[in-house]
């Protein structure tokens, strides 16, 4: 790129981001595109070269993803939500499951879990959370299992590492698979292995708010090259994506053009070179701006802990939270409601969110459609009616924890 070019662009960039970071100052806001010149430069380069739809450069993007994650092989897709029903119905179209089977999630999550269950015909099984780390309890989990259960799908609700581990040995044992959701979770460990290294697939969310973004964009990643091979075809209209040769023959086609042969009934979720080339730079960041997250955390948890009526998880020692938003629980004998702080705390310029969908078999789209609870959800439920989040993105600075400090401050002062 020209240099010339290229320095028009950086001032610009800054010029802008300036402009808008003054009203930021004032805004501690949940989620935030944390992105600079480089992601600028390297989306305009694509455009430059032409490349517009899925090419060269998500194939390095996936190739830096798989080997980050520690994994032999990435499917990029146009977001979390199509990476979890592109994992499912890659598992369908194999074989190894099939409509009318149970997949075991946690009730207390995001719908972007269930939706594709139910879209699919599978049949969601909801189990509670635990009070430690909002992860599906496992205990519950092993004691819902049933003829029908062919899926495990556990989630990392706003980051934090659940005992993944026991979830995997589960699975062995009653021959199982495991779909990891882990939207909100990209780069967290848990025993020093990623979170979406365990289960036989899992998905990751590029959302502008998650730990790093492309605007809009997902990851499917597996070991499995049969499940690589499905994912691959399903993302791309079914057709032959592997074939080697020109043309294509059976009983009635003959030297079809292989481009245009359905070997599936499938999709287009495809990643953008422009979104791709985005995320590899982000990705080289990653580690760096997980790092920021748990610094921010701390210092927001520092300050729960000094108040009554409210706690936080966290996280187990050796683990490591990828941190999408830091949890708040009240406690049911507060004398002020989750509606009430959570007014104030806006008013304040404070952004919050209930815990996603809270109770996803209480909500109106879920409440009539086939599925399964186990057990009663209690804490699940407790999570609907008395948690919320507050962001924790790395823009944050010292500022934005002076005002939430002093934010929860006055609002203790006039209960």
């Amino acid at each position: 790129m020209d240099k010339n070019l290229e320095k028009s662009i950086k001032d610009e960039f800054f010029k802008r981001r300036e402009a808008e970071s003054k009203e930021f100052e004032s805004t501690v806001t949940v989620g935030f595109p944390v992105y600079d010149e480089k992601e600028v430069l390297a989306a305009l380069d694509c455009l430059l070269n032409l490349r517009l739809s899925q090419g060269p450069i998500v194939k390095e993007f996936e190739k830096e993803a798989a080997d980050y994650m520690n994994v032999p092989h990435a499917v990029a897709v146009n977001s979390g939500t199509s990476a979890n029903m592109l994992a499912l119905a890659s598992l369908i179209n194999l074989g190894m499951i099939k409509p009318g089977d149970e997949v075991i999630v946690p009730a207390a999550t995001f719908s972007s879990v269930v939706s594709p269950i139910y879209q699919l015909g599978l049949v969601p099984v909801y189990v509670d959370v635990g009070k430690t780390d909002w992860f599906m309890d496992v205990d519950e989990v092993s004691k819902s299992i049933s003829d029908k259960t062919k899926v495990i799908m556990p989630v990392y609700n706003l980051g934090f590492p659940g005992e993944i581990e026991k979830i995997v040995d589960l699975a062995e044992e009653k021959q199982l698979k495991i779909l990891e959701d882990c939207c909100e979770a990209h780069g967290g460990e848990r025993k020093g292995k990623k979170l979406g290294a365990y289960g036989d697939v899992s998905a990751l969310s590029f959302f502008v708010a998650h730990n790093i973004t492309t605007g809009e964009g997902g990851m499917v990643f597996s070991s499995n090259e049969e499940i690589d091979n499905s994912l691959r075809e399903l993302r791309e209209f079914g057709r032959l994506f592997d074939s080697k040769n020109r043309f294509y023959s059976d009983n009635l086609l003959s030297d079809y053009d292989v481009r245009y042969v359905s070997k599936s009934s499938g999709y287009n979720v495809r990643m953008t070179d422009v979104a791709a080339s985005m995320g590899r730079v982000q990705l080289s960041k990653l580690d760096s701006l997980n790092t920021k997250r748990r610094e921010v955390v701390g210092k927001i948890v520092e300050i729960i802990d000094k108040k009554e009526w409210l706690s936080t998880i966290i996280p187990r020692e050796g683990d490591k939270s990828a941190h999408y938003g830091v949890p708040i629980l009240i406690d049911p004998d507060a004398p002020f409601s989750r509606k009430e702080i959570c007014i104030y705390l806006e008013s304040k310029g404070i952004e919050t969110r209930g815990l996603m969908m809270g109770c996803l078999p209480d909500q109106p789209a879920f409440r009539n459609l086939n599925h399964r609870i186990h057990g009663d959800l209690e804490f699940s439920r407790t999570l609907r009616d008395k948690a919320f989040f507050v962001g924790c993105h790395p823009a944050l600075n010292d500022g934005h924890i002076n005002l939430i400090d002093e934010s929860f401050k006055s609002f203790y002062e006039n209960i």
